[in-house]
């Protein structure tokens, strides 16, 4: 498939614009005029045909599945309600993504293999859904549980946004008033006082200070080489995958996490498990929503034991990411035949839990940040009050 931009009239003599997938000119022509426009240009784009493909947000998701499962439900085929839901989007990227798949699907290929041909756009978790639902024949409920899966992720990712505000605008602050303070106030009473009779910290608060006003520009290319080799770093598998360890056994912050992976963990294996798909898939699209690299390396040992008749309680318990308790739960919907209720149920409680632990978290930074703040008002106030004195004994 190649990828082409285009220009066309619409029947109200209105300007359209966008991308589509193609074999050839022939059928971006064809594709163009079956809507009823007329082509006024068109453009091969280089570099294939994921580039420039649109990526649905958890919010645009969530609204899309609840527009198709209140379409399906009554009693609409999914070739109409694809033809009435891309008409109805705002975003032209949408539009044309969903139009995409409305086309495929018109064809005869099936949904799941429509969503397919749109590598990147839609997540991994919501394609298995979508093939789930169509091989037991219950797309409509599927869209049901991908709409409040999808709300639920979107409403906690809100809730991190909006407690991240308060410690963004502290750190801000903080920053700026430690820079203010060794730039122009320090500074200012650094005559006060010779050399000489300078105590070590004044005289090395001094020198910061000096360094901040004229060689400021090696201290901000050291940031940025820092942040960009952080980014790096983290790209790496072995990096990453230390990282996202340190993540989960850190003191206070690593329970923390734990708390919040449980959470997704819980809801994503309810949902996917509850649809019809098989153990093994289930854990292995479910790790992979997490997005930690040392939790996909500790279930690739999971899923060997399972695939090998091990029940998932115990194999789970040996990684020692999860509480005792999800374990135990896990274990007695084993043992009762009800797995995927009981999941349903405990990701209930989970993602109550994972909200107060990000509450909790988020919360943790508020006291570090005025810390720090404290200390640099403390070292500043250190290197000013000697200066003080000593001027105010030269006036007696």
């Amino acid at each position: 498939m190649k990828s082409f931009s285009y220009v066309a009239k619409d029947t109200a003599g209105k300007t359209q614009k966008g991308t589509m997938e193609a074999e050839n000119a022939q059928e971006v022509l064809q594709k163009i005029h079956d809507q009823g426009w007329f082509c006024v240009s068109y453009t091969e784009n280089l570099g294939g045909g994921k580039k420039g493909i649109y990526k649905f947000k958890t919010k645009e998701l969530s609204f899309c599945c609840r527009q198709l499962a209140a379409m399906m439900s009554s009693g609409l085929t999914i070739v109409k309600a694809l033809d009435i839901l891309y008409k109805e989007q705002e975003k032209k990227g949408a539009m044309q993504c969903w139009l995409d798949v409305y086309e495929e699907v018109q064809k005869g290929a099936t949904f799941t293999e429509a969503l397919q041909t749109k590598d990147g756009a839609f997540p991994d978790f919501f394609v298995s859904m979508i093939s789930a639902g169509e091989s037991s024949g219950n797309l409509d409920v599927v869209m049901n549980r991908l709409s409040e899966h999808y709300a639920n992720e979107n409403k906690t990712a809100n809730k991190v946004k909006g407690a991240m505000i308060y410690p963004i605008v502290l750190g801000i602050l903080c920053v700026v008033m430690v820079i203010g303070m060794f730039t122009l106030i320090l500074p200012s009473f650094a005559g006060m006082m010779e050399e000489e009779d300078m105590s070590g910290i004044t005289k090395a608060l001094l020198a910061f200070s000096d360094f901040l006003t004229t060689k400021y520009l090696y201290l901000i290319a050291a940031v940025v080489i820092i942040v960009i080799g952080v980014r790096y770093a983290l790209k790496v598998d072995s990096v990453r995958m230390n990282f996202d360890m340190i993540k989960l056994k850190a003191p206070v912050v690593g329970k923390l996490m734990g708390k919040i992976y449980t959470g997704r963990f819980a809801r994503t294996l309810s949902s996917l498990y509850s649809s019809g798909i098989p153990m093994v898939e289930c854990l292995e699209r479910s790790s992979r929503v997490l997005g930690n690299k040392y939790i996909d390396k500790m279930f690739i040992q999971v899923i060997d034991e399972v695939k090998q008749g091990q029940p998932l309680s115990t194999s789970i318990q040996k990684t020692e990411i999860f509480e005792s308790m999800f374990c135990s739960i896990i274990y007695v919907g084993e043992e009762s035949g009800t797995l995927d209720e009981i999941l349903a149920k405990t990701a209930d409680y989970y993602e109550e839990e994972a909200d107060s632990a990000i509450s909790r978290l988020v919360g943790l930074m508020e006291p570090l940040m005025i810390i720090i703040m404290g200390v640099a008002i403390g070292l500043c106030l250190a290197g000013i009050f000697p200066m003080l004195y000593g001027s105010m004994g030269n006036i007696q």
